[in-house]
């Protein structure tokens, strides 16, 4: 087995993506076997930073290849970059199994949209099967174990952006 010490973090952001309504939007990802509403199947979009790519040309690119939209702008940046160590069973796995874990900057976006706008199918290897809108408060219970902690700094640290919009 891989020594984990020796893997790098993979570059990586993420969307936390607010509607007009103030809730948070999450999907459920496609890969993992799970029963509707069950605990860590549902995540926020990120992915993979390119070399020399701006992160914050990253998070639209990922948000246009994972939910088939590039209806949001960036409202905040968080200033703190995040890690997380994969669990023991999907290293070597997971991330193409060349990472330790990921090192992720986190936005808050605004979608400019309506919900017709998110296609799940844009991509011809979707990486979500369903999606909802969701109260950010709820979003740490949703998250897989190696992934709450930093959901739930984003919950209290974006926590301005989840209200609604002035008309």
């Amino acid at each position: 087995m891989t020594d984990p010490e020796t893997l790098p973090y993979r570059p990586n952001v993420g969307a936390v993506l607010f509607d007009r309504r103030g809730r948070v939007f999450v999907a459920r990802r496609a890969d993992l076997p799970n029963a509707e509403g069950a605990p860590g199947g549902w995540q926020l979009p990120q992915g993979g930073i390119d070399a020399s790519e701006d992160p914050r040309l990253a998070v639209l690119r990922e948000l246009a290849e994972e939910i088939g939209t590039d209806r949001a702008e960036i409202i905040a940046e968080h200033p703190q970059w995040f890690t997380y160590d994969l669990p023991p069973e999907l290293l070597g796995v997971a991330l193409g199994g060349r990472f330790r874990g990921q090192r992720q900057r986190w936005y808050a976006l605004r979608f400019t949209g309506t919900d017709p706008d998110i296609r799940l199918d844009a991509d011809p290897h979707p990486e979500f099967d369903a999606w909802r809108w969701v109260e950010l408060a709820e979003l740490p219970a949703l998250a897989v174990p190696f992934k709450r902690a930093i959901y739930e700094v984003l919950a209290r640290d974006f926590a301005r952006f989840a209200r609604p919009l002035e008309e």
